[in-house]
């Protein structure tokens, strides 16, 4: 059978991954890749935002730049909207393309729903929620984190995000680089034109594979967690930043949670940045609860990691596996196969878990009445929102 078939890229042994929490952790690390560079530099981001976080990558790439690093950005256009014109103009130089990932009519809001609403037309809700930095072929970084303050507030460090990237060598890189070229050459005005990627097997490295879902077209992301969800024997650890979840997800959860699996939500508590998201995913909660599912919610900041660990087996990357997000968006995955790596994401989780308020069915049949009302309106908007699919050109 050819390996692209139902996946776009095949397992690859070899590998070494490191699990980096949060940003006081992998921005250095991301920081000193690019410090290190030689060659190019490849940054594929969804959010990126003028601020003190997106000041140091540009230094970065600006002192890369003038030692001869060729540099290539993919950025989508939505997700971009808050780089002001004065960072634009501080990029905009030799050494350094930027590409902007389905370029919308107007960063106007109120025109692009006049589009969707009464042309009904959706081209642009396509985003390229993908992020990725990777550096000569030889080491990459991917994850959930945009280029923004929001990230790290530079006055409140008690507020960054909690979030995981995932540190990446090894022959999958090679796949990481086709998957930004594809997506660059779409909107480039020329195609790029790098070396074949070809980095070092690590020795006693772990398997590992990328997987994509493309807005619809390739689903291979939600096809694979579907298939390990099925195979669990033990436990199933599931985190995300927005739990809105297909009906197919939650009946294979439930499943496993019927047949003995240890099944866990760990999900964002009252410190989020969209409380309708939040409220929303707040209508399977009952129904989760009673199949057997725990539900945990994190406390002290906001959660938006997306990562979920099947027996052994990872996947971690820019998926959160919400309903839009499957619908519209380019993501990617890093998937993972490797007992010592599952043992390293057991032990974050179980950190996770200790900052975690666990919901119970008990409590949560006690809920008051304004918090059933946030749910049943943004309940109504989520159904809203999904209706939108069938408007589509």
């Amino acid at each position: 059978m050819n390996p692209y078939r139902r996946y776009k890229f095949p397992w690859r042994p070899g590998n070494r991954f490191d699990t980096l929490v949060d940003s006081t952790v992998f921005f250095p690390r991301m920081l000193d890749a690019i410090a290190a560079a030689r060659h190019y530099i490849l940054l594929e981001m969804y959010l990126v935002a003028s601020g003190a976080v997106t000041d140091r990558f540009i230094a970065a790439l600006l002192a890369a730049a003038a030692r001869g690093v060729r540099i290539y950005l993919l950025l989508d256009d939505f997700g971009a909207q808050r780089l002001t014109p004065h960072d634009r103009a501080r990029l905009a130089r030799p050494g350094i393309e930027i590409v902007y990932y389905n370029p919308l009519h107007s960063h106007s809001r109120l025109y692009n729903l006049y589009r969707i609403l009464w042309l009904k037309t959706t081209r642009g809700l396509y985003r390229d929620h993908r992020k990725l930095l990777l550096v000569d072929g030889e080491v990459a970084f991917a994850g959930g984190a945009g280029l923004t303050d929001e990230v790290e507030p530079p006055h409140a460090p008690e507020l960054q995000w909690r979030e995981t990237m995932i540190e990446i060598r090894g022959p999958v890189l090679a796949d990481w680089q086709r998957l930004f070229t594809e997506s660059r050459d779409r909107y480039a005005e020329q195609p790029l034109a790098l070396p074949a990627a070809k980095p070092a097997t690590v020795s006693d490295g772990g398997k590992g594979r990328v997987t994509v879902n493309e807005a619809r077209r390739r689903m291979g992301i939600q096809r694979s967690l579907l298939k390990q969800i099925k195979r669990a024997e033990h436990r199933i650890w599931f985190a995300t930043a927005y739990f809105i979840p297909s009906w197919t997800l939650r009946r294979k959860l439930k499943q496993a949670a019927r047949r003995g699996v240890d099944v866990r939500m760990l999900l964002p508590g009252p410190i989020t940045d969209h409380p309708g998201a939040r409220y929303a995913s707040h209508r399977y909660y009952a129904r989760l609860l009673h199949s057997g599912l725990r539900i945990f919610e994190y406390t002290p900041r906001f959660f938006h990691a997306k990562t979920v660990l099947c027996d052994d087996w990872i996947t971690i990357g820019s998926c959160n596996f919400d309903r839009w997000n499957l619908q519209w968006n380019l993501e990617a995955n890093q998937e993972i196969d490797d007992p010592a790596m599952a043992g390293a994401v057991a032990a974050m989780f179980e950190a996770d878990f200790a900052n975690s308020v666990e919901q119970t069915a008990a409590a949560w049949a006690r809920r008051g009445w304004r918090q059933r009302l946030l749910e049943w309106f943004w309940r109504r908007v989520e159904r809203l929102s999904l209706k939108i699919r069938h408007r589509r050109r």
